[in-house]
């Protein structure tokens, strides 16, 4: 292994809001530097979050961006670096790795938490378009698996490292209704299901060269980007954020698995956060009363 830093440095992809602008600021209070990339660098910039054919093609802005994370991470005393970086091209996912490196010289910790966001997402089966759901296979499993390689092969050229991945209940389990009903789309759906395998076939493959993978279930948490993509008025939605949870129990979650001995040992499994947060006593106020 080579010499490592004072800190050790994450890399979360979608971190300008939600669960990726709460884990890196979990990660800054566990004293990890953070690499932070996503589309939008400033706030404002807008893109077209249509989940479906039908409702794609208006460009819309959502609250957050990686400046405003980043300012976030600085407060906590610790450095931030901002990589703009798009999971449908793969290329900014490679300048996002090279620019981390040069800047901090080394990423310990990886987190896929960053999806496509647009049309094709939440498409009924029957609705939905051969080349969207290429295209949301791009950006929820073929951008991690690139992106994943590309670190792993710092990582292994040290001899450790840890692949945390932000997986769903839709990679595993069949939707309550259809989609726009409270279910979900089976793009979304099998592109998730495709990241879920990743987490364990790493621990096989590679657990006896320093490397852990691991994947978090956030459970149903009402983030930004759903409530634009899906309206306010969405049944799923409303169910999120009536009974849903927090973006800082996935964080917290994302902590324990990477500062507890019994987290770091159980590499190659599936963490369904709520149900750890509220057994662990991670995160004040959860589950609500």
């Amino acid at each position: 292994m080579t010499a490592s830093r004072s800190h050790p440095v994450a890399f979360v992809t979608g971190a300008s809001r939600g669960i990726g602008k709460a884990g890196a600021l979990a990660l800054a209070d566990a004293g990890y530097d953070v690499a932070i990339a996503s589309r939008t660098l400033t706030a404002g910039e807008a893109y077209d979050y249509g989940s479906t054919v039908a409702d794609a093609g208006t460009p819309r802005a959502m609250p957050g961006s990686l400046e405003e994370t980043a300012e976030a991470i600085r407060a906590k005393g610790r450095e931030a670096l901002t990589v703009r970086a798009s999971l449908l091209e793969p290329a900014s996912l490679d300048t996002a790795v090279e620019e981390t490196l040069s800047a901090f010289g080394q990423i310990d910790v990886l987190y896929n938490n960053g999806i496509y966001q647009g049309p094709g997402l939440m498409d009924a089966f029957l609705d939905l378009p051969e080349d969207k759901l290429a295209t949301v296979f791009e950006g929820n499993f073929f951008a991690q698996f690139h992106l994943t390689r590309v670190v792993l092969e710092h990582m292994l050229e040290r001899g450790e490292g840890t692949i945390v991945n932000m997986t769903s209940q839709a990679a595993v389990s069949d939707p309550p209704a259809p989609t726009g009903q409270g279910g979900w789309g089976f793009a979304y759906a099998a592109s998730k299901g495709a990241l879920h395998r990743m987490a364990g076939l790493l621990h096989v493959e590679l657990g006896d060269r320093g490397i852990r993978a691991y994947n978090i279930d956030p459970g149903h948490v009402a983030t930004e980007a759903i409530r634009e993509i899906l309206g306010p008025d969405s049944e799923v939605v409303r169910r999120q954020v009536e009974q849903g949870t927090p973006v800082e129990v996935p964080a917290a979650t994302l902590v324990w698995i990477l500062t507890t001995e019994e987290g770091r040992a159980r590499s190659g499994e599936t963490f369904f956060a709520p149900d750890l947060a509220a057994e662990r006593g991670l995160v004040e106020g959860w589950p609500r009363e």
